[in-house]
C-alpha cells in the first residue's frame, strides 16, 4: 500500500462516502508512533493500549473540526500527551516508585566504575526520566526522544517556548544528577 498524505487522508476522511475507511488509514499510519510517545509516558504496555484507544477515540471524534493549520502528527501527538497526562493524575499511579518492577537492574559488587551494557544504560537513563515531574518528564521525551523543535512542543503543549527550554535545562540536570548517583552507588 502506497501511503497516502496527510492532506489525501484528510480529503478522504471528509470527502468520500466512507470516512471509516480513511480514519483506518490514518491509525495505521500514526498508531506506532503514538504508542511509543504514550508508552514513555506510561511505561505499561496494558495502560498504553488503553489511552492509546482513548487517544484515537477522540481524534475520531475531532477530526471533522480539525483546523489544518496544524500537522495531523502534530495534532495526534497533542491528544496522546493530554491523554496520558489525564491518565496519570486520575490514576495517581507513581511511577517512581514502582518503576523497579519494569527494570530489574543486577548490583555490582566490583569497586571500579561499573562495566554498563547498552540495555542497562538504557533502563538508568528510563529510571531517571520517571524520577522527573510529569511536565519535564513529557517535555524531555519530546525533544530527547521524538527531536522534536520547541516551536512544535509549544503548539502541541500550548506552554511558551522559554519555558519548553528550562524545563528540558532542568530536566537533564536531573537526570544527569541522578546518573551520577546510581553510577557512584554501583562502583
Amino acid at each position: 500500500m502506497i501511503e497516502k498524505s496527510d492532506k489525501e487522508l484528510l480529503e478522504l476522511f471528509q470527502k468520500s462516502g466512507d470516512p471509516n475507511q480513511a480514519f483506518d488509514l490514518i491509525v495505521r499510519k500514526y498508531q506506532r508512533k503514538m504508542y511509543q510517545v504514550i508508552r514513555r509516558l506510561l511505561v505499561d504496555h496494558d495502560d498504553t493500549h488503553d489511552v492509546m484507544q482513548n487517544t484515537f477515540i477522540k481524534a475520531w471524534k475531532g477530526l471533522s473540526n480539525f483546523r489544518e493549520d496544524a500537522q495531523l502528527y502534530t495534532w495526534l501527538y497533542r491528544i496522546a500527551t493530554n491523554e496520558s497526562l489525564t491518565f496519570l493524575s486520575k490514576s495517581k499511579k507513581n511511577i517512581q516508585h514502582s518503576i523497579d518492577e519494569y527494570f530489574e537492574v543486577s548490583d555490582h559488587t566490583d569497586s571500579s566504575v561499573p562495566d554498563l551494557n547498552g540495555e542497562e544504560i538504557q533502563h538508568r537513563l528510563q529510571r531517571a526520566i520517571e524520577t522527573l515531574p510529569e511536565k519535564q518528564r513529557v517535555v524531555f521525551n519530546m525533544k530527547y526522544y521524538d527531536e522534536l523543535k520547541y516551536e512544535e512542543m509549544s503548539e502541541i503543549l500550548d506552554t511558551s517556548v522559554g519555558a519548553l527550554k528550562a524545563s528540558y535545562h532542568i530536566a537533564v540536570k536531573k537526570i544527569e544528577e541522578y546518573l551520577r548517583q546510581t553510577l557512584n552507588q554501583a562502583s
